[in-house]
């Protein structure tokens, strides 16, 4: 007895330190801790609530939900971390247990009717959608060359069908300044790219010639002026300085927009100085929830954020450089045996589905023991490092790189050096702290050289800020 008390005691001492560390941002080391604490008491539920949250912060929403089970306050957890997979319906469940626990409690209460609303807006789009065999692509009703531009407009402007360098740089600098491209303009660098991407297949090969270079980065995650700061540090995309964005261009940060029409006009102006990968951020359903549509809408138009969704979906999913480095967002598969042809021959024109190879393209992560296990995410899986052995063996690779994961110094490397995390996106969301980083490979031996860069300073917009108003109650 007297052990068991000291062991709530010392539990509570743990989890008190895990709440600072929550508080400063250091999610990896709450959750080390207050798992330390349910180790030592394991019947009080705020332990495992608080745990949840902190996977939660760190987009681990599969063990966010596992944890949520454990406790009566999980139910709220719960709700979110379902919330932020985009699966309404599921979270309006919990969030209608927290109502029924807790009648009066007025949180509770906004929660669930902003829940109901949203699931109402999900079954009215539903009920109004057109069958896939009878829809028409919104850009069949685009004509951008009858689109005015106002004499007043002093901002960049394509002369004719080419997109030129220094339109871009222009654009670039108005967009430096918060200046708005006019929407011809943004009209004409989308459909551009629209034609471009549906050309090409599901799986890039990117050939690197001896002597050259090929810049990879990770997620950019809609932050403007580190993406200028990146190219400040390893120069402009040009046909010999050509970059790979690997997915997950747009969200979370609040200059999606500029991102976006950054990296398309580049692609627009030299096909080969750019390569751009999909990501499971480049979605409808990620898109509606973490700001980039209403980024669109309010910076764009309502038709921008039809023609980016249908855009998205003709990325390709993965690209191999000199037949040796395979580069794609999110990682492995779920069955061993996945040839580089069956990616290939992938149909990626669609929303990502919930399973399957291109699902794990884009959601999966590696884990640091062997096999594979359930997602922290709740979607795709976690996959060992024998996995990823097995993967290159069968495809006669050398490497993987992939994105999707915040880490502290922008990138890590694991399963014995045969695959690296790089991620793009310093101080990510303002508050991580973290390092960006991006690899340099130079042929024939394509050694990745790995650079990292702090985060620069940004207006006064916060991240988030165009985000889904009831998922912001939760950031």
């Amino acid at each position: 007895m007297e052990n068991e008390s000291s062991n709530v005691s010392r539990a509570g001492e743990i989890k008190n330190l895990a709440n600072e560390a929550f508080k400063a941002h250091k999610y990896g080391l709450a959750i080390d801790l207050y798992t330390q604490a349910i180790e030592l008491n394991s019947q009080n539920a705020v332990y495992w609530a608080n745990r949840s949250f902190a996977h939660a912060k760190l987009e681990e929403y599969g063990s966010a939900i596992q944890d949520a089970t454990k406790a009566i306050e999980g139910y709220y957890r719960r709700g979110a971390a379902y919330l932020a997979m985009g699966k309404f319906k599921e979270a309006l469940k919990d969030f209608q247990q927290v109502k029924r626990i807790c009648p009066n409690d007025a949180d509770a209460t906004k929660k669930l009717k902003e829940c109901e609303k949203a699931v109402m807006k999900l079954k009215f789009e539903e009920a109004i959608s057109v069958p896939e065999s009878e829809r028409h692509s919104v850009a069949d009703s685009i004509d951008y060359h009858t689109i005015n531009v106002e004499p007043k407009y002093s901002g960049a402007r394509i002369e004719g069908d080419v997109v030129t360098l220094d339109f871009v740089k222009k654009m670039m600098e108005d967009f430096k300044n918060q200046k708005c491209l006019h929407k011809r303009y943004a009209f004409q660098i989308v459909l551009q790219m629209r034609e471009m991407l549906r050309a090409l297949p599901s799986l890039i090969d990117v050939n690197v010639p001896d002597g050259s270079l090929l810049t990879v980065c990770g997620d950019v995650h809609g932050q403007f002026y580190d993406l200028i700061n990146i190219f400040e540090l390893n120069g402009l995309p040009s046909e010999g300085n050509p970059y790979l964005f690997n997915g997950d261009f747009v969200d979370r940060g609040s200059f999606s927009v500029e991102v976006i029409l950054t990296l398309f006009a580049f692609k627009c102006m030299c096909p080969s100085a750019i390569y751009l990968a999909r990501g499971n951020h480049e979605s409808k359903s990620m898109n509606k929830i973490y700001g980039f549509e209403g980024e669109v809408r309010s910076k764009l138009s309502e038709t921008f954020v039809e023609l980016f969704a249908e855009v998205f979906c003709y990325l390709p999913l993965a690209h191999v450089i000199n037949q040796k480095v395979f580069v794609v967002h999110g990682g492995l598969f779920s069955v061993d045996g996945v040839k580089l042809s069956d990616i290939r021959a992938l149909d990626r024109f669609c929303e990502p589905p919930e399973e399957g190879l291109m699902c794990e393209l884009l959601w999966s992560d590696p884990q640091p023991y062997q096999g594979r296990g359930p997602s922290k995410r709740g979607v795709g899986l976690s996959f060992g490092g024998d996995v990823t052995k097995r993967f290159l063996e069968d495809n006669n690779l050398d490497l993987v790189v992939r994105s999707h994961e915040v880490k502290d110094e922008g990138y890590e490397i694991e399963h014995d050096g045969k695959l690296i995390t790089v991620f793009s996106a310093p101080n990510y969301c303002d508050q991580m702290g973290n390092k960006g980083a991006f690899i340099r490979f130079e042929a024939p031996d394509l050694k990745p050289n790995i650079i990292t860069f702090s985060a620069v300073p940004h207006p006064d917009v916060k991240p988030m800020a165009y985000a889904n108003n009831f998922l912001r109650m939760f950031q």
